[in-house]
């Protein structure tokens, strides 16, 4: 059984980086070989989903152009620190009113407000989150994460949001930045150049939000910078003025996204039947109700045009 599943698990992997696949299919598959195999690589696989991520949002940086990033890029910083605020206010109330307790409530409300287990890979150490408390916002994050990113292009389309719209929605609304890049991804290549802009946008507020957070608990842990951002700035400037390269930026796109595909079959494998005992009632139910508080109230501005470009 276990050399099948390594079998499976490989085969599944390559045909995600092929792009036969979708990224709301690979996701699907990921989930579907976490909840019915035990996982042979599950450390392995934390730490290659994390740097292909970071790899392939560099590499989408070189389909983009600067001017269109540093639009979206200003106009998202406003949007996002509105919304974070938003979302650190909801989710401290509803974590209060259900009781969770421990860290569990902060983490999962860093996590929904800015980048997802990123977030809490970052807050948690500040906070000395013990592996429970860890473990319990990372899963209830990405359980949430990936149902967003299968129902996320079907609402879109369902409420005739446009490019731009859907990628502002999806940047805002998503929790973690692989599965905002593949949502926009699959509903057009102007929703792509918007959600990616904005959530690294959104992604950089883990550094201010890191620094009140040691400042408050008086924690001297080491603050990481997200420098893969800085990373894909570059590879968008390289894109717009260097002639040299623009003429090898189509390639390195299509990389990116197929990578990204893979990097979301390899976070649907972190989900396991064990991740969703282990969560439990409370926390998921933070998570939904603070999720659900973020998307509808982000899709209502954006609907009656208070937000966007």
């Amino acid at each position: 059984m276990v050399s099948f599943a390594k079998t499976l698990f490989f085969l599944a992997l390559i045909l995600s980086f092929t792009g036969l696949l979708s990224p709301p299919v690979a996701l699907t598959l990921g989930i579907l070989f976490g909840l019915c195999f035990a996982h042979p690589y599950t450390a392995a696989t934390r730490t290659a989903a994390r740097i292909l991520l970071q790899v392939c949002v560099v590499a989408l940086g070189f389909g983009m152009n600067l001017q269109e990033v540093l639009k979206a890029g200003r106009s998202g910083f406003v949007y996002t620190a509105l919304g974070i605020s938003f979302a650190l206010l909801v989710g401290l109330a509803v974590g209060k009113m259900l009781r969770v307790r421990g860290n569990s409530s902060f983490l999962i409300t860093a996590g929904t407000a800015i980048c997802g287990g990123s977030a809490i890979a970052a807050i948690g150490p500040i906070l000395h989150a013990d592996d429970e408390e860890m473990s319990v916002s990372l899963g209830t994050v990405f359980i949430l994460n990936s149902v967003a990113l299968l129902i996320f292009p079907p609402i879109g389309g369902s409420l005739h949001l446009s490019q731009t719209q859907f990628g502002l929605w999806a940047a805002l609304a998503i929790h973690d930045t692989s599965s905002v890049v593949g949502a926009a991804a699959k509903y057009g290549q102007e929703a792509l150049v918007i959600g990616t802009t904005v959530k690294l946008a959104r992604a950089l507020w883990i550094v201010p939000l890191a620094l009140a957070t040691a400042a408050l608990k008086h924690s001297k842990s080491k603050i990481q910078f997200p420098w893969f951002i800085l990373f894909f700035c570059l590879a968008a400037i390289f894109n717009t003025y260097v002639p040299a390269i623009s003429h090898f930026s189509p390639s390195l796109f299509t990389l990116g996204r197929l990578g990204l595909t893979a990097t979301l079959f390899l976070i649907g494998t972190g989900i396991s039947r064990a991740t969703l005992k282990e969560v439990g009632w409370r926390p998921l139910l933070e998570g939904v109700l603070l999720w659900a508080a973020v998307g509808l109230t982000s899709l209502y501005c954006i609907r009656i045009g208070l937000i966007g470009f």
